[in-house]
């Protein structure tokens, strides 16, 4: 079994991630031993790559906030993993940033996550994360999947995507930041205590 640092390194070493290892771009994803709680998103935009920092935009700070937890203790707390569903920007596409690489969170997750024992609840945000985590156990589509949310609890609690391209559907989805956001602040409350 290896080991967080042997499993980064197979990551940088993988052929599928070559480019970005020839630019000095490192993987972007934060595990420890003493995780509760994963978060398992999309993939880095240009702006955490830039930063050298996940969740490093507004999406962060609207994530940060349905939580119920400030900057300082999301990046410095050992009970947040950040399991993105590629550790890699992919690129700007037609109508916001690519999707995720097929695979990539099918190779690298599981590996993570058994070095995770304690992980208790899966944040899962968006359809990408939902779709590999909850596969046919999902509802007809994402909002009735956030909506059944306690369907999957404690091992999984999927969510909306943060991102401002969701805005719309948050104004026609009031129930969410109305129910199932508590129900979330509550949850991290008790994991990261």
């Amino acid at each position: 079994m290896m080991d967080f640092d042997e499993i980064k390194q197979a990551i940088i070493a993988d052929e599928m991630n070559v480019s970005y290892t020839q630019q000095a771009i490192d993987p972007l994803y934060f595990v420890h031993k003493e995780a509760r709680l994963a978060i398992v998103g999309q993939a880095p935009g240009r702006k955490a790559q830039d930063s050298k920092l996940f969740w490093n935009d507004l999406s962060g700070d609207r994530l940060r906030q349905w939580m119920g937890i400030d900057r300082d203790l999301f990046y410095n707390t050992p009970y947040i993993a950040q399991l993105p569903m590629d550790f890699y920007f992919p690129g700007k596409g037609k109508s916001g940033d690519l999707p995720p690489r097929k695979g990539f969170a099918e190779k690298w997750h599981p590996l993570l996550l058994e070095q995770m024992p304690d992980i208790e609840t899966i944040l899962l945000a968006g359809s990408y994360a939902q779709k590999l985590y909850l596969g046919k156990d999902r509802q007809k589509n994402l909002t009735e999947t956030v909506r059944h949310y306690q369907d999957y609890l404690p091992r999984y609690f999927p969510l909306v995507h943060p991102s401002p391209l969701n805005i719309r559907w948050l104004k026609k989805n009031p129930w969410f930041e109305e129910e199932v956001v508590p129900d979330l602040q509550q949850l991290v409350a008790r994991l990261i205590k």
